[in-house]
C-alpha cells in the first residue's frame, strides 16, 4: 500500500519515491487525494482546537 506526505516547503504531494525531510512534511495518508488536502485538514483541526472550552486559556 502506497503511502504519501504533502511537503510544506514545496507546496506539493510526495510518495515513498520523491521525499522531504520530515519537518517539512505532514502525513502519511492513504491517498493522494487526502494528502492534496492536508492544509485544510490541518487548519480546521487548529480551528477546532482553539475553540475546544476545554482547552480555552481565557
Amino acid at each position: 500500500m502506497s503511502q504519501f506526505w504533502y511537503c510544506v516547503k514545496h507546496g506539493r504531494v510526495e510518495d515513498e519515491t520523491n521525499i522531504c525531510p520530515p519537518i517539512d512534511r505532514l502525513g502519511p495518508y492513504d491517498s493522494r487525494e487526502e494528502a492534496q488536502h492536508a492544509l485544510e485538514k490541518a487548519e480546521q483541526r487548529n480551528e477546532d482546537w482553539d475553540n475546544d472550552p476545554q482547552w480555552n486559556d481565557d
